[in-house]
């Protein structure tokens, strides 16, 4: 769903002090570490180990609870739902397109049940432009959900050019 995530990962991590404060440059309350730990974008390293089986007790993560943890993970970062309901609505409008050429076939047939053609098409027809018009408000909001996130843009890694800027400011200054 457009989440940059390590697949099959879980949120205990090592990283460095610089990581970490790239990290807390995020100000967002729902965190979704397994997603924002790539956004960072410093290099990573993965140590892979067998998982062992469970060996008392049971876990404490019911399936409800996973569901919503990828919910959330979904929702924080993507908005591919929205884009994925704009199909669904273009593809309901041409399925009533098509109704509409069967009926117009059927019509020449002599074939016709009245009333239920302009009923289904009609139904069709606009359930498919509702879908269509609230994916178009939901991209807007989509929009607006990334900005008020403000997440930092980039992250700078090695800052080689502060000196000169300051000896530059100073001669600007003087």
């Amino acid at each position: 769903m457009g989440v940059e995530m390590v697949p099959n990962s879980s949120d205990y991590r090592l990283m460095s002090k610089r990581a970490v404060q790239a990290l807390l440059k995020f100000k967002e309350r729902n965190l979704f570490l397994r997603g924002m730990v790539p956004l960072v974008g410093y290099p990573s390293a993965k140590v892979y180990y067998e998982r062992k089986e469970r060996f008392a007790g049971e876990s404490k993560y019911p399936l409800s609870k996973m569901l919503k943890f990828a919910f959330d993970g979904i929702s924080s970062f993507s908005t591919v739902p929205i884009r994925m309901i704009m199909s669904l609505g273009l593809i309901v409008i041409l399925i009533s397109i098509g109704l509409l050429v069967f009926t117009f076939i059927q019509w020449l047939r002599g074939v016709v049940i009245s009333g239920w053609s302009s009923l289904m098409i009609s139904i069709w027809f606009l359930g498919g432009v509702q879908l269509v018009c609230v994916s178009v408000i939901g991209e807007y909001v989509g929009k607006i959900f990334k900005e008020t996130k403000q997440r930092p843009r980039f992250t700078i890694e090695e800052d080689n050019y502060t000196p000169k800027f300051k000896e530059n400011e100073q001669k600007f200054r003087d």
